[in-house]
Formats: structure tokens, C-alpha cells, sequence
């Protein structure tokens, strides 16, 4: 028989039959997804509806990415917009937006043949194809508009080299290939037109409620502002409610942006003004500005926030959020951050929010509750550390006091730190066990706070505990930096939103300032006295003399980890509730939550390490 071989004959040079069998099925195969590869060039565009979620990647809207989640399959498909397509592009994600340790997908051309493939970069931000091919090309398109370009990606693959997707803000970033390039290892990615955009891929899937009939809309837009020729500029403009304006609910908004602006527009807040003052200014301006009046200031309840790639939020169909009426301030504060970093000159935008809002007022009223760390110089980061942890705390005796006793409904949430800020977690603990996250993001960027809706809402009872840890990133500074408003001070926060509303509106903590105090003092001890104790040496001052040695930085951790803490348990008149809030001890944790482990997918097959062929004709030589 053909393949066969007796004992004493020459062996046959020809391959064997099941070795020619295995070849043609590849070759079978690989002309088979050439075929669905050209069908897939000529195809259509899907659909808008099919990626729901869009955001533009650069600031000219070049490139424009959308999106859409399957939770069953555990996979994101994305559809990539390449308006003026060169010699190719890399698009991928990062810890921070880096393009070191990078997951990538790359477009190559050498200018006749273009080439599609799954890589990394290593820490010195050579690219590598990746050995596993786990960005799937599910098809590619010219259009009118420019390339479409198809993909899928798992949220969790299970190589070493790919980023995992998951909950929380995922640093998206792009690259432009504007000069031919003969292979992949080519690419100098230090030399490319790059950028990097951030969003929350994961979107929950939210059903949409049925909106009343008597549904008006409203919109707060600062008209007609010339956006300045800076990279970062917080505008701020005031609105006013109108006269007897009564009590209604606020149960959906949404972003209106400026026709042209959408990569300009990076986020926006709307606030109430405290209901205390009469009046305010009218202004708009700069945020930052020296001529914007201070009575500004207190604009600080947030009614809207909404962030670059984050759709319509709309609230459960039980609660909304009221305003208007007796004891609601009729003033309004914008807040829009305008990301310019082309430096554009004399662009016009009018963007702004739009209010959805209902005089058939819901069964509760929706509030708004902070969690995490009072605003206080006692709580402080070290110099030159790459993950210090601070957790804020809102104890079992503020909650049994303070919630209703069939508890509240948490259904939204927003993070909140300053630049050092790295993650953000909030847990719900019960009888000492940890029983749910709330909210986490283990890739926070505090240039990216938007209102995000939660998977599942979870209910907190009275007893319960929520216990807030961010952590925080302080290589880049030389002194301590201690909590508070400034930029260069720290927060950490979580602005959760719930329902039905309550009187607690604040439920924080700080380490015990008598034992901060012993702390400096123990410094003192071992540090020949280089840390003022005088009376009218302020906190952060004798922060910013620590030597900060090895001793001096495990003591403080230390510290933070079993001191007594200062409860702040506040209604909204910034009043504590009655009771003995100082010198609290801390919540002990008998039980913690298991860290999730990452589902791998079934192998599809191996699939070779190599770039797939596109066929998109000879590309442009400038």
C-alpha cells in the first residue's frame, strides 16, 4: 500500500498519505479563509446598533472606535474606524496608557502587502507577534469613510503577554503608521504619531425603563464658548432654575456635544448650589479663573456627570433625582473639561447636558451618599512609593443609626481622587465578612470620573460596613503629600447613589489625631528631633520634615492599620448625627472576598504565529 514500508525496502521519499492528507486540509483551509476574507472586504458595514458604544481615539476623530460587549461569550467585538488610513496602525490596551508591556493589535503595510496580527511590546517597547493569536480579524472594509476593520477580543485569554479586560477604566492606545514598514519588528513605536484615550469597555447591561409621557427635557450648555488654545481648560458656566420652579425627578440625562468637538469634549459635571444662599453670580469662565466669584465654591452637589464614551444614565425606574421645590437651590453650575492637546485655536462649542425630568414624581427620591476618607492632612502618602494603600471607613454604628431599617439600594457610583490616585475599591462587609464589591477599578485614572451604573444593585442594611481603600502612586514627588482639596493633596472617595435618599450624606473617617500626634513624637525619638513638634506647626509641616527612611514609612502604614479612627457620620447640613464618634476603633475583618479568577476560554485551535494577509490594494505614498 501507498505510505507503507516492508522490512528490507528503501524508504519512500514521498510524504506519507496521512502527512499529504494533513497538508491539504491546511492549504484547504487556508484558501477557505481567504475566500471568507475577501467576502468580508466586500461586505457591508454592520450596522450602527450593533456597537452601541463609540468614542473617538485621537483628537482629529482620525481614528474611531466602537464597541459592543457579549457577557455570554466573554468577548468584546470591536469595529474600528481608520479615516485616513496610511501604512497601518497598532491599537491595544495598558496599565496607564503606556506603550511599554503593551497588548496590541498592529495593521502593517509595506505599501503592496498589508498584514494584521496580535502582538506585545516588551519594556523597551519592541514589538513581538504573539506566539497566541487571540485578537480575532473578523473582517475588514473600505468604505466612503474609510477603513472598517472587525475584532474580537476575550476578556480573559489567559497569556502572560495580553491584557486582561475587566471591570473599571481600561486605558485604550493608538498608534499611526505614516512611512512603509517591511515587517512587524520594524516599527519603532518611539518615532509614530501616538496617543491615548481611556473608557469603561465593559458597560453593564442595563435594561432601559419605560420614560413617563409627561416626560421635558432641559438642557444646561455653556452657549458659544471659544474653547482656549491650552491643552486642559475647565470651563465653568452658571444656570438658573426658573422662578417657583416646583419639585420634580431627574430620571435620565445625556451628553450634548457640539457638532466637530466630540474629541474635545473630555467630561462634564452638572452641580446644585447649596440652598443657604439666596443668590449666586452669574459667570462664564474658566474655572480657575481669578474672576470667578467664590460663592462658586459651593456648587458642589453633583446632579450630572458624564465622561467621553459613557451613554445616556438612566435611573431605576422606582427612584429620581429631585430638584426643584422648597429647600432646593434654583442655581446651577457646568463644569466641562475641554482636552485640547492639537492646541486648536477659536473653536466654538456650546456642549453641555440634557436633563430628562418628570413633575409624576417616583416612589423615592435618589441620594447621594460619599464614602472613603475625610478630607484631612492626617491622612498622608508617603514620598516615592509605587502602592500605598489609605482606606476610609463607614462603620456599623453609623449605618445602624443612620439607614432606614429596610435599608437603601445602591445602584450607581463614582470614584473619585486626585493625580496620585492608582485604584479604587469599595466592599460591603457584614458581621465581619466581606460580602460584595460595590465598585472597584484597578486601572482608576482620576483624568477619567464619570457616574458609572452598577452590574447589580446592593442593598446595605442597617449594621452593614463600606470600606473604601484606594491606592495611590507617589514616585514622582520629593515631600509627603497629605489629604485634601488642593490638586497636589489627596482624596479618596466614593460618591455612591442610591435610593430611597436618607439624612446621611457623608459617612468617612481619618486616623485619631492624638495617635497621628504619638507618631510624630516616635519620629522624633529616632530621628534626633528632625520633626517640629511645636504648637503652631501645622500637620502637613511636620509631614513634609519626616526623614523618610524605611522606619519612618512601615510605622506610618502601621499606624493607618490599627489606630483609632475619627467617624464623620453627617447629615446634609454637614451636622453628625448625635453620638460618640472619636476614637473610634477600627472594623475588624474576619472574612475576605476571594480574588476572581480569570475564566480562560476553550483553545480555538492553535493558530500559527503569524500576521494574517489583507488585501486592501497599494496604499498611499505621501
Amino acid at each position: 500500500l501507498p505510505g507503507m514500508q516492508t522490512s528490507g525496502s528503501k524508504p519512500c521519499p514521498c510524504p506519507s498519505f496521512k502527512l499529504r492528507e494533513v497538508a491539504s486540509m491546511y492549504f484547504t483551509m487556508i484558501a477557505v479563509f481567504l475566500v471568507i476574507l475577501v467576502v468580508a472586504l466586500q461586505g457591508s458595514v454592520p450596522r450602527e446598533s450593533d456597537f452601541p458604544y463609540k468614542v473617538p481615539l485621537d483628537p482629529q476623530g482620525l481614528l474611531e472606535l466602537s464597541w459592543n460587549v457579549s457577557y455570554p461569550e466573554q468577548a468584546v467585538h470591536f469595529q474600528l474606524l481608520v479615516r485616513d488610513l496610511q501604512f497601518g496602525l497598532l491599537f491595544g490596551m495598558s496599565d496607564r496608557g503606556e506603550f511599554e508591556n503593551a497588548d496590541l493589535v498592529v495593521l502593517w503595510s509595506d505599501g503592496h502587502n498589508s498584514y494584521f496580527g496580535d502582538a506585545w511590546s516588551d519594556a523597551k517597547g519592541q514589538l513581538h507577534m504573539d506566539s497566541q493569536q487571540d485578537y480575532q480579524l473578523l473582517g475588514a472594509r473600505r468604505a466612503p469613510e474609510g477603513l472598517y476593520l472587525l475584532f474580537r477580543r476575550a476578556f480573559s485569554t489567559c497569556d502572560p503577554k495580553d491584557y486582561l479586560i475587566e471591570d473599571g477604566t481600561v486605558h485604550l492606545i493608538y498608534g499611526i503608521l505614516e512611512k512603509p514598514v517591511h515587517s512587524l519588528q520594524a516599527i519603532n513605536i518611539s518615532a509614530i504619531h501616538r496617543g491615548l484615550q481611556r473608557v469603561q469597555l465593559l458597560k453593564p447591561n442595563i435594561t432601559i425603563p419605560e420614560l413617563p409621557s409627561d416626560m421635558k427635557t432641559m438642557e444646561i450648555r455653556a452657549p458659544d464658548v471659544v474653547i482656549p488654545s491650552e491643552e486642559t481648560t475647565y470651563w465653568c458656566y452658571m444656570a438658573e432654575l426658573p422662578d417657583s420652579f416646583p419639585k420634580h425627578h431627574i430620571i435620565m440625562y445625556e451628553a450634548v456635544i457640539t457638532a466637530g468637538n466630540e474629541a474635545l469634549v473630555h467630561h462634564m459635571e452638572v452641580f446644585q448650589c447649596a440652598a443657604e444662599f439666596d443668590s449666586f453670580p452669574h459667570y462664564n469662565g474658566p474655572c480657575d479663573s481669578k474672576m470667578k466669584p467664590d460663592r462658586l465654591n459651593y456648587c458642589r452637589h453633583v446632579l450630572a456627570a458624564w465622561a467621553m464614551g459613557a451613554q445616556a444614565f438612566y435611573y431605576p425606574e422606582e427612584a429620581g433625582v429631585a430638584f426643584g421645590g422648597p429647600g432646593s437651590s434654583r442655581y446651577l453650575r457646568l463644569e466641562i473639561h475641554y482636552h485640547n492637546p492639537l492646541v486648536f485655536k477659536g473653536r466654538r462649542d456650546s456642549s453641555g447636558i440634557r436633563l430628562y425630568y418628570t413633575a409624576t414624581l417616583r416612589r423615592y427620591d435618589a441620594g447621594i451618599m460619599e464614602l472613603g476618607l475625610v478630607y484631612t492632612p492626617v491622612m498622608a502618602i508617603p514620598p516615592g512609593e509605587d502602592a500605598f494603600l489609605l482606606t476610609g471607613y463607614c462603620t456599623d454604628k453609623c449605618t445602624q443609626l443612620a439607614l432606614p431599617a429596610a435599608g437603601i439600594r445602591i445602584f450607581a457610583s463614582q470614584l473619585h481622587t486626585h493625580p496620585a490616585g492608582r485604584k479604587v475599591v469599595t466592599v460591603l462587609s457584614r458581621d465581619g465578612r466581606e460580602r460584595q464589591v460595590v465598585n472597584a477599578d484597578g486601572h482608576y485614572s482620576p483624568h477619567f470620573q464619570e457616574i458609572r451604573m452598577l452590574k447589580e444593585v446592593v442593598a446595605v442594611f442597617p449594621g452593614d460596613e463600606l470600606i473604601t481603600t484606594c491606592t495611590y502612586n507617589t514616585e514622582d514627588r520629593s515631600r509627603a503629600t497629605v489629604g485634601g482639596f488642593g490638586i497636589l493633596e489627596e482624596m479618596c472617595v466614593n460618591y455612591v447613589h442610591y435610593y430611597p435618599r436618607t439624612q446621611l450624606e457623608l459617612c468617612k473617617s481619618a486616623v485619631d489625631p492624638g495617635y497621628l500626634h504619638r507618631y510624630f513624637n516616635l519620629v522624633n525619638r529616632f530621628n534626633d528631633e528632625e520633626v517640629c513638634m511645636c504648637p503652631q506647626v501645622s500637620v502637613p509641616q511636620q509631614f513634609f520634615s519626616v526623614p523618610w527612611n524605611t522606619f519612618n514609612r512601615d510605622v506610618l502604614k502601621s499606624l493607618y492599620g490599627f489606630a483609632p479612627i475619627s467617624m464623620h457620620c453627617n447629615k446634609s447640613s454637614a451636622i453628625r448625627f448625635p453620638g460618640e464618634w472619636e476614637k473610634q476603633p477600627l472594623p475588624t475583618t474576619t472574612e475576605r472576598l476571594r480574588e476572581p479568577v480569570p475564566r480562560c476560554p476553550p483553545a480555538p485551535g492553535s493558530r500559527p504565529a503569524t500576521p494574517v494577509p489583507l488585501n486592501l490594494g497599494e496604499l498611499r505614498r505621501d
